[in-house]
């Protein structure tokens, strides 16, 4: 019973903590709508950026499983390319056994525009709890776990919004290229060489 009160405690507290933007996301102005294609047919994650995105304003689409391959729709894509978790010992008892865990959530993903380039490039974002695992009480600590795990996905979502918003944001103010811009300089020609003498023949 304890446990079940603490983890409806912590569950709450989550919550409503520190996950949500402060601001409107800002999304460029052309943009219609907005897919989250995920690697993961269920991802959670996705869920979570899903109603991140509606709460922040934008029009969200689901992607279209039944679109011809290669024939994408004219919406802007946040692509969750791959989520990764680890849990690493970081303290051991007495018996050589591990008792306290790092649990780690590492997330790649980009942002395309409508027209297919790159607004957001990929990039990762890795996150890290640690928590108490007694080696005599695996229950307890499956259900730490678990807290913690959608705490960090929780945790994730947020901190991929705050990475799209900032780019936009950093964009409209022009302090980085809207896309990358073509090479100023000529290319270095390589030098002529003179004609070479005739030879005389003997």
């Amino acid at each position: 019973m304890t446990r079940f009160l603490l983890a409806l405690v912590l569950t709450a507290t989550l919550a409503g903590c520190g996950f949500h933007m402060r601001n409107k996301l800002m999304l460029p102005a052309d943009t219609a709508a907005v897919q989250v294609v995920s690697s993961a047919p269920y991802s959670e994650l996705a869920k979570l950026l899903r109603r991140g995105l509606q709460a922040s304003g934008a029009q969200v689409t689901e992607p279209d499983s039944a679109a011809e391959p290669g024939i994408t729709a004219k919406v802007a894509q946040l692509q969750v390319m791959s989520e990764r978790w680890g849990d690493l010992p970081i303290a051991i008892d007495a018996q050589g056994r591990a008792q306290e865990y790092s649990l780690r959530y590492a997330v790649i993903f980009k942002f395309l525009r409508e027209d297919g380039s790159e607004l957001v490039p990929q990039q990762v974002i890795e996150l890290s709890r640690d928590y108490v695992s007694p080696p005599t009480d695996a229950t307890g600590t499956t259900t730490e776990r678990e807290i913690l795990a959608d705490e960090l996905r929780r945790e994730m979502s947020a901190s991929i919004m705050r990475r799209i918003d900032s780019v936009v944001r950093a964009e409209m103010e022009g302090r980085v290229p809207a896309k990358p811009a073509a090479p100023t300089t000529a290319p270095v020609e390589p030098p002529v060489q003179p004609p070479a003498a005739p030879t005389q023949g003997h």
